[in-house]
């Protein structure tokens, strides 16, 4: 079975093809598959919007869809910036401003600054239901950023019971710690437990 991603995320596409890869004949992102849509993610969870970006590439490709919202939950905020985690900024996919105005945001703030990252994926398929899990990796918010592996949030962002930032630590070793891959784990367990 041909399963797409609904992303163009590079980070996002290669940790769910290690997960995945043998599950499915041909795993591909929409830019791969020619898919120029791209969802609003109108939703107020994490888990509303990955719904939504599934069964929306489900419809207009007939193949299964698998999507993944994610972002920050910072405790002194609200749980802000939350789904409005790529966009926080105003500007989609700025991580740089984007981190700039959590820092700022938390200024008053002291240690520790708890906060978790939050994943939801979903699998739409044809003629079947919608799966849904959602993964969490608990941790806190730096005051600096450290190390330059991974993305968005990453250099700020400590996972409970590390001493380094998920920019610090190898992809190897994030990957199998963070939100999206307990996530992703949980998902692949709800296919395996329908065969």
């Amino acid at each position: 079975m041909k399963l797409l991603i609904a992303s163009n995320n590079a980070h996002k596409i290669r940790e769910i093809k290690q997960i995945f890869g043998d599950l499915f004949e041909e795993i591909l992102s929409l830019r791969e598959a020619g898919v120029t849509a791209d969802p609003e993610e109108t939703g107020e969870t994490f888990e509303e919007n990955a719904r939504i970006k599934a069964e929306t590439v489900l419809a207009l490709t007939g193949c299964a869809a698998l999507a993944d919202d994610s972002g920050l939950a910072v405790d002194a905020l609200g749980g802000a910036p939350g789904v409005h985690s790529a966009r926080y900024c105003g500007r989609h996919g700025d991580d740089d401003a984007n981190n700039a105005l959590l820092i700022q945001n938390l200024s008053h703030v002291p240690a520790p600054r708890t906060a978790r990252f939050v994943s939801a994926v979903a699998l739409a398929r044809p003629g079947r239901e919608t799966l849904i899990r959602t993964g969490i990796c608990e941790g806190t918010v730096g005051f600096a950023p450290k190390g330059h592996n991974g993305f968005g949030y990453d250099p700020y962002f400590t996972p409970l019971g590390m001493d380094k930032t998920f920019a610090e630590l190898p992809g190897e070793v994030k990957n199998g710690m963070s939100h999206r891959a307990r996530a992703l784990a949980a998902l692949r367990k709800a296919l395996e437990e329908e065969k």
